[in-house]
């Protein structure tokens, strides 16, 4: 290496120099492009299809954006909370979801804590529902309650305990879990509202009502033992509908018949004795013409059924002579 070609210190310093300036120009566009972004950032937002922005100035609102691309003070000027209006919202109570779908995955955690609730004949019942709502109003939401979530959640337990402490154990099992659903939907909607949550309550639904776990096999014998009892109740009246109502019409057949034999023989007697007095009165009129059409009549009717007839002179002694002892063969 020749000496020539060593640089001296005031070279080295300059390059250096100009390295440092290149290197300072560059950051400096770097922190440029830097500031833009960020300031774009702060200035432009966007709002999805299903939320509503609500728009603070300083922490104060001063309104709401519609869905789309929107522009606002940056540097923490103005502030927007996008919120999800039209999604529907669920909490579950006594389960918990991991991973919906075709098979679904539950937690194995105990929540009987909130499930296990006393009826209004003191038993005891675990009782899973879920609560489904959306959110009608972001402002009351952001603005006039801290949790709302566990707003939703608390009044929803407490109004369904006092629900079901009105009820017995089979009206919960049974029949009047629609009306519960119904009532729980419209009483925690009212304290919502009362309390300006700003929340709609879309549905309540119960999944499952059971005894606990470990009672179940006796409640379960329980309810094997009502269901024989019914049984028996509907086949006895199976039974008795089949035997009394006919019965029923038997007798009343009987009494019918009865009743018209009983009226024939009076209408037959009324009219016989009716005949008779006409007959009577033509009599009187003249006896023995009225004898001899009787008699003739009465003979009209005798004679044809009479199979062999015998016409005996007056002057005959014997009726030998009229039998035909040889076709009889003497008997």
């Amino acid at each position: 290496m020749e000496w020539q070609d060593v640089p001296s210190p005031d070279e080295i310093i300059r390059k250096g120099k100009k390295k440092l300036d290149d290197m300072w120009h560059h950051a400096r566009w770097f922190l440029v492009v830097i500031f833009v972004l960020i300031f774009l950032k702060g200035l432009i937002y966007s709002i999805g299809p299903d939320e509503v922005g609500v728009i603070q100035r300083f922490g104060k609102y001063i309104g709401q954006s519609s869905p789309g691309l929107h522009a606002k003070l940056p540097f923490g000027i103005d502030s927007v909370t996008p919120i999800k209006v039209q999604k529907i919202f669920k909490e579950e109570f006594g389960f918990k979801t991991l991973q919906p779908g075709v098979r679904t995955t539950y937690s194995r955690g105990d929540y009987q804590d909130e499930s296990l609730m006393l009826t209004g004949d003191l038993n005891i019942l675990d009782v899973r529902w879920i609560v489904q709502f959306k959110i009608k109003d972001p402002v009351k939401l952001l603005f006039a309650t801290r949790n709302p979530e566990d707003n939703i959640r608390d009044i929803s337990e407490v109004v369904m305990r006092r629900l079901v402490g009105d009820y017995s154990v089979d009206e919960a099992l049974t029949t009047k879990r629609g009306e519960l659903d119904d009532l729980a939907q419209q009483e925690i909607q009212a304290i919502l509202d009362r309390y300006n949550v700003g929340v709609q309550i879309v549905t309540v639904k119960l999944q499952d009502v059971n005894p606990p776990e470990r009672v179940r096999p006796a409640f379960n014998e329980v309810n094997e033992a009502k269901q024989e009892k019914e049984q028996m109740i509907n086949q006895a009246w199976e039974a008795y509908n089949k035997v009394i109502p006919k019965a029923r019409g038997t007798a009343e057949k009987t009494i019918r018949e009865a009743e018209g034999y009983a009226t024939e023989k009076v209408n037959n007697a009324k009219g016989e004795s009716e005949r008779f007095l006409a007959t009577l009165k033509e009599y009187k009129k003249a006896p023995e013409i009225t004898k001899e059409r009787m008699y003739l009549e009465t003979m009209m009717k005798v004679l044809p059924k009479a199979k062999e007839k015998y016409i005996i002179d007056e002057g005959q002694t014997s009726i030998l002579p009229l039998l035909d002892i040889n076709k009889k063969g003497g008997r």
